[in-house]
């Protein structure tokens, strides 16, 4: 199997700390420039413990979600009423279905700026969907009541009015709450783009956003001296903290920057919304996908993004198929668990699992099991590499490393829900620590459940191979992240588990 259980290579060198001072202090424009970077300074041995990452706190939609999801039912329910001849039971189903095809249209994404009027193509669309799947399961439950076409285009038009209408009052009542009651919002980005999004946001209050700050970690020498300046990763944090900041608008993709995107981790563990304001057009040139309906900032075009996938059903699904999947491997693979422990017991003495913390879901450690690999008076430390061929192990345990099979006891860690089969690969507490500091983007692959194999160790970096390959695979993994991915990577597994490859990656 395809399952990580070795070290990696890891080149580059450490950031160097924040600085302390203020994070509230407007900056002069001829304030000087504080040297310091968004990564935090390496620990040593004793105390390199990975940061336990803050469990995201859910993010306040501003009370939008709630009068979208009862406009859009009403309207479901109201134009269900005109319709005497279809059945009941169908009818019923009518908005949740609605629910569901607006939900998969971006109709309850967060905005700055709703128009129930450009909704309207994609509304009228989804209204179609519901009403002829109406139609067509009526006919088919009871053909006495089917409907006709002037019954269809009839229910299909008043779903449209009567859905912009009520979307219409609640944009209205979000616009209202949102002069009222202004979020806290901090502008992330260099020189006059960030200056000009911050000014457009103090400007128009009807965006609901009220800038308390600017974060440039390259600190330029022209700066509107009314905001403060936030230069270094712990002014940021604190204003975040001081502030009770709940977005953060980005004026260029946060991939663009290396120090920009160690902040999106800061900013996601404190609950706060991600826009990306982009006055440069970076967005396009990078490819990055507008988010339809357009969303606009005083003119600049603004896209939520969001640095986890938000789908809890399939997230449970993902957690029921593991539960499934791990019990049903634990009794196929009971045999060869029991032969493996017998030659570990026999060649290598007392003491056939190994027992190690690893940093797991959102940087909280567990307990992860394995086959031992390494002689009765060897120890595999917490801050020392161990590979295949180890002076350390005996044949045994080099040919269970070799083989991946000392993994098998991971199967009951998914099945504790510890971890999942598909994921990132669990790392020890002292090297997230340091590989945190080196490679940017490495903490966030703790956003999803660590796993036995995945996207990484299909590619073929396990092993000696790239730390920031694999944390590059892993982060994309997360956010393309679907079902079938996870039984395509399983497939994938199984298939170079019996030296067989299937085509293509």
């Amino acid at each position: 199997m395809t399952m990580d259980s070795a070290p990696a290579r890891h080149t580059g060198q450490g950031g160097t700390g924040p600085t302390g001072g203020s994070a509230f202090a407007p900056v002069h424009p001829a304030a000087a420039r504080r040297s310091a970077t968004a990564i935090h300074p390496p620990r040593g041995p004793r105390t390199g413990q990975a940061r336990t990452a803050l469990r995201p706190r859910r993010v306040r939609r501003r009370g939008r979600v709630l009068p979208l999801l009862t406009a859009d039912a009403l309207a479901a329910v109201l134009t269900a009423t005109t319709l005497p001849a279809a059945a009941l039971p169908v009818l019923s189903a009518a908005p949740l279905l609605l629910a569901a095809l607006h939900a998969q249209a971006g109709l309850y994404r967060p905005r700055l700026a709703p128009s129930a009027l450009l909704e309207l193509p994609v509304l009228a669309g989804r209204s179609a969907v519901l009403w002829c799947s109406v139609a067509a399961v009526t006919a088919a439950v009871d053909p006495a009541r089917a409907m006709g076409w002037s019954a269809l285009i009839t229910a299909v038009c008043l779903q449209v009015v009567l859905a912009c209408a009520g979307r219409g009052l609640a944009n209205q009542l979000q616009r209202r709450a949102a002069l009222r009651w202004p979020a806290s919002a901090l502008v992330v980005g260099p020189g006059a783009g960030a200056s000009a999004v911050a000014a457009a946001l103090h400007g128009r209050p009807e965006f609901g956003l009220r800038p308390v700050g600017l974060a440039d970690s390259q600190a330029p020498a022209e700066v509107d001296g009314t905001l403060p300046l936030l230069s270094t990763h712990e002014d940021i944090r604190r204003a975040v903290i001081q502030n009770s900041v709940g977005h953060a608008v980005f004026t260029r993709p946060p991939e663009a920057d290396e120090r920009t995107a160690s902040l999106v981790r800061l900013f996601h563990d404190h609950g706060c919304r991600l826009w990306l304001a982009d006055p440069a057009g970076t967005a396009k040139v990078t490819g990055m996908r507008v988010a339809h309906p357009a969303d606009q900032l005083w003119g600049y075009a603004v896209q939520p993004l969001l640095p986890r996938p938000a789908r809890p059903l399939e997230r449970w699904a993902k957690r029921g198929i593991d539960t499934v999947l791990a019990l049903i491997a634990l009794l196929a693979a009971a045999p060869v668990m029991g032969l493996c422990a017998l030659a570990v017991r026999v060649w290598d003495g007392p003491g056939v699992i190994f027992r190690q913390e690893r940093v797991g879901l959102y940087g909280r450690p567990f307990t992860l099991l394995k086959f031992r690999t390494l002689r009765a008076d060897a120890h595999e430390a917490a801050t020392r590499w161990t590979v295949a061929g180890d002076r350390g192990m005996s044949p045994v345990g080099s040919f269970l490393r070799k083989s991946s099979l000392d993994e098998l006891p991971q199967l009951w860690n998914v099945v504790r829900g510890d971890m999942a089969l598909v994921g990132p690969r669990p790392e020890r507490p002292f090297f997230v620590a340091k590989f945190s500091t080196v490679h940017p983007g490495y903490e966030a692959r703790h956003r999803m459940p660590v796993g036995i194999t995945g996207l990484a160790q299909i590619n073929g970096l396990r092993g000696d191979t790239s730390i920031e390959d694999r944390a590059r695979f892993d982060n994309h993994y997360i956010d393309t992240w679907s079902l079938w991915q996870d039984l395509w990577i399983l497939a994938r597994t199984a298939a170079s588990f019996f030296r067989f490859r299937l085509g293509g990656s």
